[in-house]
């Protein structure tokens, strides 16, 4: 698109630039070849005159006089032969092509006024000259109106297909920012309402799998168990075999329904999307500030307003929760949850740091392991934080010992993919009021 904006801008105005161009520089250079010729021609006139008053006032009459008549942009040459036989040059001698104005006065003075034709023919050439360089000026304005107004209408085109691309790899909520072109607006603004009703349909089937996981792993459950008891309860062989292969056979199917529905979930492109870290990070200050003050210590959150990750918002917010959590447990003193840039120019980890005693040494390789706990929990925050962490690309390691410092590791938000990289707002566009609702219905 870019390439035709410039090639169809230059082409109209190099168009518009022969059609006017071409016949002001004709008609420039003929005004300048008629002008000249009159000017001499009025001076042969002005001559004749002076002549004819000087024989009749019997004024003597000499070359000097001639000069004045000799000036002008061309090179010029007077001649006059009077009544009596005389013959007076004044100028330079006009060799090759000439203009000439020839008059005869009323006392029969022969006068004759040249100019060189090839003067007359630089001077109409200057014209044209001045006519090429202001079409080449307007040519050169055209080019870089046409980069402008490329650039305009192309960067927002650009974002929509980042947009389009983020949202067929299963960022269903990509930030649109208007461009200032109406149509480019409405393009995005319906691709908007699409992300929006397939973040709604997804979701939708997501809780189908979760129903149908529930559903179908309660009577399996049920059928294993009264396998279970009729292969303990009978004294048959043949009927413990049986029951022994259908038992194989319910667990199998368990193992399939699990395969399908990780299977549809892979399959579904994540839940993942660009989360404000500060948002999330807030939120969780303000449910934990109470909690913390009732123990007598303080939650402290510092972090970047401008940071955005990758992440589910509510598998982070949980994980964050459970690190929290956990520090009110098991730490001690204040505990300050701080965000600050990874080793990758594309990451960010977020610290959640207390002043208390510290994970134990012989605990500390085993802290995301389930089932492991210090005594005062049930062992499984730590494990299923890590797992919904790993889920969105993620990754919580415990960074420090003494005092206990867990780090988690997200994906920023890449630059391409931000709005005020790739599409820079432009000015609002003006449209009638009943147009906009109409499209809004």
């Amino acid at each position: 698109m870019r390439r035709r904006v410039l090639q169809a801008t230059i082409a109209t105005v190099t168009v518009a630039v022969v059609l006017l161009g071409v016949p002001l520089a004709f008609f420039g250079a003929q005004l300048v070849r008629q002008t000249q010729i009159q000017e001499i021609e009025a001076a042969a006139q002005s001559l004749a005159l002076a002549v004819d008053l000087r024989i009749e006032q019997q004024v003597p009459f000499d070359e000097a006089l001639l000069a004045r008549y000799t000036a002008g942009q061309t090179v010029r040459h007077v001649s006059v032969e009077m009544p009596d036989g005389r013959h007076l040059t004044q100028g330079q001698e006009v060799t090759g092509r000439s203009l000439d104005a020839r008059v005869r006065s009323a006392q029969g003075a022969q006068i004759v006024v040249s100019a060189s034709w090839w003067d007359v023919f630089w001077l109409s050439a200057r014209v044209i000259g001045l006519v090429v360089a202001a079409a080449l000026v307007a040519i050169a304005a055209s080019i870089a109106l046409a980069i402008w107004q490329s650039d305009r209408l192309s960067a927002p085109l650009v974002y929509l297909a980042a947009s389009a691309e983020q949202l067929g790899s299963g960022q269903v909520r990509p930030h649109l920012e208007p461009s200032g072109v109406e149509e480019i607006d409405l393009v995005a603004a319906e691709l908007a309402r699409s992300a929006d009703r397939m973040a709604r349909r997804l979701a939708a089937e997501r809780q189908f799998a979760s129903d149908a996981s529930h559903q179908l792993r309660t009577p399996l459950t049920a059928l294993s168990m009264r396998l279970e008891e009729i292969t303990t309860a009978t004294e048959r062989d043949d009927v413990r075999e049986e029951a022994r292969i259908s038992l194989e056979q319910v667990e199998r199917l368990v193992g399939v329904v699990d395969d399908l529905l990780t299977s549809s979930r892979r399959a579904a492109g994540g839940t993942t999307e660009a989360v404000p870290l500060a948002e999330v990070l807030h939120q969780q200050e303000e449910e934990w500030s109470v909690p913390f003050a009732d123990a007598g210590r303080r939650l402290v959150v510092q972090v970047d307003p401008g940071v955005e990750v990758l992440a589910t918002p509510g598998a982070l917010a949980q994980v964050l929760a459970t690190l929290v959590e956990n520090s009110l447990k098991h730490g001690g003193g204040t505990t300050t949850v701080r965000s600050r840039p990874g080793t990758s120019t594309r990451s960010v980890v977020v610290e959640v740091a207390d002043e208390g005693p510290g994970v134990p040494d012989d605990l500390a390789p085993r802290i995301f392991e389930r089932n492991v706990t210090s005594g005062a929990g049930t062992g499984l925050g730590l494990a299923l934080a890590r797992d919904l962490a790993s889920a969105d690309g993620g990754r919580l390691e415990l960074a420090q010992r003494r005092p206990a410092v867990f780090a988690l590791f997200l994906a920023q938000v890449p630059a391409a993919l931000r709005t005020d990289k790739v599409l820079p707002i432009g000015p609002a566009v003006a449209t009638r009021p009943d147009r906009r609702r109409h499209r809004g219905d």
